[in-house]
């Protein structure tokens, strides 16, 4: 409905602003209308916070150490249209405006034709205003994690059937964390008989392809990693199913905000110690479509799982800097490893660097296409096939 507002809930020790080293965490629900146990579970999660601070000590040091962003429905208009609940599909599913909001934003592998709409336009300026590090989305239908990439091509492996990120083996490890905290997710029995998902997880384009979803968005645009969790078989249970959905629930939902916390932290400044913003901060080998900056704050934040990488970070113009680092596990810490970087020779404030919205993985094809012929024949071949089973 034209000028309602999309309410998130803030929780941290400083929830008023960004407060440097403090990583920014993310959960969205209900972005389905007709998907409504994400909504009623982060409105559990959030008087659960809210109640545990200061008594019980793992939610207060992880408050102390994390700013946490609640939205329990991103799609308000929809949540009252559904005036029967239904565990099946429902007309509750869009917006006011008829438009699925997981088709709705810009796609990194084609051009996502959808006009942007006021919801999903309030996500990505609200993505782009914060330095969210880990997100999840909630939905309903399924029981399964689902991660990134949603879409793909042949350079991230959609000819094997599987969208491969540079970061799959994060991915893969945020997906199993939630599931296997989950009281039966990590089983993968899924909601029929057909469809089974080995140890609660799958590849969002392995599962089905969909273009111009939110997690692919919030990965490749805004230097957040986000899953999709679907929570229920049901779209929209009983009332009096849901104590039930939040117990199922609770232990996975805190498990996965302490994930957060994996990996690499730091600022990177000039000889005075003044941050620069918009320093390029990626670990070597796995180096991103749209390139992970700095913020405002000179402040970088990488996902890593425990090992050793070597961290590069460019400054345009001047030499980079490498520095190796042995990443521990230090999600039980709440606080991931930090690494700054000076750069003694530089004295000046980047450039504002902004990535195309335009479809960046389809350049990669092309490109990968013109040196492997051979990956084009497989792609017609693999049309041809479709086209005649």
């Amino acid at each position: 409905l034209k000028g309602r507002d999309l309410w998130v809930l803030v929780l941290g020790k400083f929830p008023t602003h960004h407060k440097i080293g403090i990583p920014e965490f993310k959960y969205v629900a209900n972005m389905h209308g007709d998907e409504t146990v994400g909504r009623e579970i982060l409105l559990h999660l959030i008087d659960f916070l809210v109640t545990s601070y200061r008594r019980d000590p793992v939610i207060t040091r992880l408050l102390n150490n994390t700013r946490i962003h609640i939205m329990p429905t991103m799609n308000p208009d929809g949540f009252e249209a559904t005036k029967v609940p239904d565990c099946y599909y429902s007309r509750g599913r869009y917006n006011k405006n008829g438009e699925d909001l997981n088709r709705n934003f810009p796609d990194a592998f084609e051009a996502n034709n959808a006009s942007i709409q006021p919801e999903t336009r309030a996500v990505m300026d609200w993505i782009k205003n914060e330095t969210f590090v880990l997100s999840a989305n909630l939905h309903g239908g399924a029981l399964v994690a689902s991660y990134t990439f949603d879409n793909g091509n042949s350079v991230t492996g959609s000819l094997k059937g599987y969208s491969r990120s540079p970061d799959d083996d994060v991915f893969i490890h945020l997906a199993k964390t939630y599931s296997f905290n989950h009281i039966s997710m990590y089983k993968g029995t899924g909601c029929d008989n057909r469809q089974t998902f080995p140890e609660g997880i799958t590849n969002g384009y392995s599962w089905y392809q969909l273009e111009g979803g939110m997690q692919d968005y919030n990965y490749v645009w805004g230097q957040c990693f986000e899953i999709t969790l679907e929570l229920s078989c049901c779209k929209y249970p009983p009332a009096d199913q849901l104590e039930k959905f939040w117990r199922d629930n609770k232990v996975a939902l805190i498990e996965y905000i302490k994930q957060v916390h994996l990996g690499v932290k730091g600022q990177v400044t000039d000889r005075n110690g003044n941050p620069i913003p918009n320093a390029i901060v990626e670990a070597e080998g796995r180096q991103h479509v749209c390139p992970y900056r700095t913020n405002e704050q000179g402040e970088y934040f990488l996902l890593l799982l425990p090992g050793t990488y070597v961290i590069n970070a460019t400054v345009p113009g001047y030499k980079p800097m490498l520095k190796t680092v042995e990443i521990p596990d230090n999600t039980g810490n709440f606080s991931a490893l930090k690494q700054d970087f000076s750069f003694s020779e530089v004295s000046i404030r980047s450039k504002v660097a902004s990535c195309p919205k335009t479809p960046l993985y389809q350049h990669l094809a092309w490109a990968s296409a013109a040196v492997k012929p051979t990956l084009h024949v497989l792609g017609l071949m693999t049309i041809m096939l479709v086209i005649f089973k």
